[in-house]
């Protein structure tokens, strides 16, 4: 695994919709989101969000703060399996959102499989139960996932200080 490069990397966003909202992850996952979705707007970082059958479980919830982020519905499981799936031939994608163990996993499996270096910001991703996401993340890991955490992932994309970027992003993290 090597180090994030904005210009190699892309973000999906995965159903951090409302009917998770019960969850005792989910505002964190959302708040996490909503750093990672921003940071990369300010860094040039393609974006997808994805949503799982939103027609029973709702659509992305506000707090994320989606702007004009593509959106694909799919009812697989695997983001990566859905049709309009596209990170614009990046080979590094951070994976954030809900649930761990389910699509997020899936999600991440695949595009594994398929060659791409991912990371996944254990702070930005959530279960019903805090024990699936636990095992789903060593297992990630034990697959080839780099298990990091929001900030880790902003300051790699970073790559430096000093810069207007990084006193954009800086203003996100505190």
């Amino acid at each position: 695994m090597s180090l994030l490069q904005r210009e190699r990397a892309g973000l999906l966003v995965i159903d951090v919709q409302e009917a998770f909202r019960s969850y005792a992850s989910f505002t964190r996952v959302a708040a996490a989101t909503a750093k990672l979705l921003a940071a990369a707007r300010i860094l040039g970082v393609p974006r997808l969000i994805s949503e799982q059958y939103p027609q029973g479980l709702g659509h992305t919830v506000p707090e994320v703060g989606l702007e004009s982020e593509p959106r694909i519905e799919k009812t697989v499981f695997s983001a990566a399996r859905a049709d309009g799936f596209d990170l614009a031939q990046r080979d590094q994608v951070i994976v954030c959102g809900i649930e761990t163990h389910v699509c997020v996993s899936q999600t991440v499996h695949d595009l594994l499989s398929s060659g791409v270096e991912v990371h996944v910001p254990a702070d930005a991703v959530g279960s019903r139960h805090q024990a699936d996401s636990d095992r789903a993340l060593e297992r990630l890991q034990r697959a080839g996932a780099t298990v990091t955490t929001v900030e880790s992932v902003l300051f790699e994309l970073l790559e430096r200080a000093g810069t207007p970027e990084f006193k954009a992003v800086q203003g996100l993290i505190k």
